[in-house]
Order: structure tokens, then sequence, then C-alpha cells
């Protein structure tokens, strides 16, 4: 099976993965650096995912997308600093492409945001809201308490062991000072294998039809 992993960052979704050919597009030259130590026989490429998606999503079997949360996220509106941005409506533009013209099976993946979705998401998962075009059964894997304030070392290192991910340096992401932002936006290595494998069986038993 041929996947496209857009926005992968360190890759929490796909760490329970098998047998598959993945292609991941990670805009950060340091998260891709450590994406491809965790995944060396992926194919890794530094590239605007947005872009990428477009021009390559008939060459794949299964697509997921995790647009980046930060405009979305309800820290928006609780941050005690009054930084005001617009909402990325890219989450958006890809969501309603791949509805019209994708024929693979694709998943969008972000946070739930501040404000009423533009489009009502298929699924929701503890934090995650997810648009497909199939339907999946996945289980919340609780995150560890007070998961949006960790980042002292050793809250740190907690967040990586719930996730099941480690490495040495810190990464940050984009103009983040905070080193578990890049964790934070990964999802769950289980939620990630459980909607894979629901996309395997509908892939396969659709075959076999």
């Amino acid at each position: 099976m041929k996947i496209l992993n857009l926005y992968a960052g360190l890759g929490g979704n796909r760490k329970l993965w098998k047998n598959v050919d993945v292609t991941a597009i990670e805009n950060n030259d340091k998260i891709a650096e450590q994406y491809k130590k965790f995944y060396p026989n992926d194919d890794v490429i530094v590239d605007d995912a947005h872009s990428y998606l477009i021009n390559n999503y008939e060459q794949y079997d299964f697509i997921w997308s995790s647009p980046p949360c930060q405009s979305h996220s309800r820290m928006v509106k609780a941050t005690r600093h009054k930084v005001r941005k617009y909402p990325d409506l890219k989450l958006y533009e890809e969501i309603i492409f791949l509805q019209n013209f994708c024929k693979s099976y694709w998943i969008v993946e972000n946070v739930v945001p501040y404000y009423e979705p533009l489009i009502k998401p298929g699924h929701k998962i503890g934090r995650h809201l997810f648009w497909s075009n199939f339907k999946f059964k996945a289980d919340e894997v609780k995150s560890p308490h007070n998961f949006i304030k960790l980042s002292n070392k050793e809250q740190l290192q907690n967040l990586k062991d719930w996730l099941g991910i480690q490495y040495d340096k810190n990464i940050y992401y984009e103009n983040n000072h905070d080193p578990a932002q890049v964790l934070r936006n990964c999802v769950h290595p289980i939620v990630g294998k459980q909607i894979l494998d629901c996309v395997i069986n509908y892939k396969y038993n659709k075959e076999d039809k």
C-alpha cells in the first residue's frame, strides 16, 4: 500500500504502521531529519505539503494529512497574550479538494477548534477531529496530566514515553520555543494504527469482491 503522510512531523501516526510504502512530506528540516532516523525506509521529502498534495494525490492508495493546528486551537483564545491571527483555511481547502477529487482513501486530522468547524467532521477522538471518506473506529489514548503544559525536562520525557518516541536533542516547531510542541502535534501511534487497519480492511475486502 502506497501512503502519503502529509505534515509528517515526528511521525507519531506512522509509528506502528507495518509493510507499507510511505512518502512523508515535512517542511521543517530538523523535524524531517529526525523522522528519517525513525523511519529510514520512508521516502522523506522536505517540501510544502499543501502544494505536494494537489500535485501528487493520484499516486497513493491512502492519504493522511495533519495540517498545522496552531491557528485553530482553543489556545488561540485561551492565551493571555493578545496575539490575533486568522485561522489557516488551508485545512478546509484540503478537505474540500479531497472530497471532490480524490478517489483513494484519505483522512484529514486537526484539533478541536475554538470555533464551530466550517465542515462537520466525521469523527472526534479526544482533542482530535477527523474528516475522511471512510468510516472507522479508533479508541482514545488518554493523554498525560497537564498535556498542554508539559515543557520541563521530566514532563517532556513523560510525553515522549507516552508516544513511544525517543530522541536526545530538543526539536522546535517553527518559531515556538516550547520543545514539547512537536510532540503535542503527534497523533498517538495506537490511533494511527487503528485507522490504517480500517483502511487496509476496506481496501482488501473491496479487492476480493
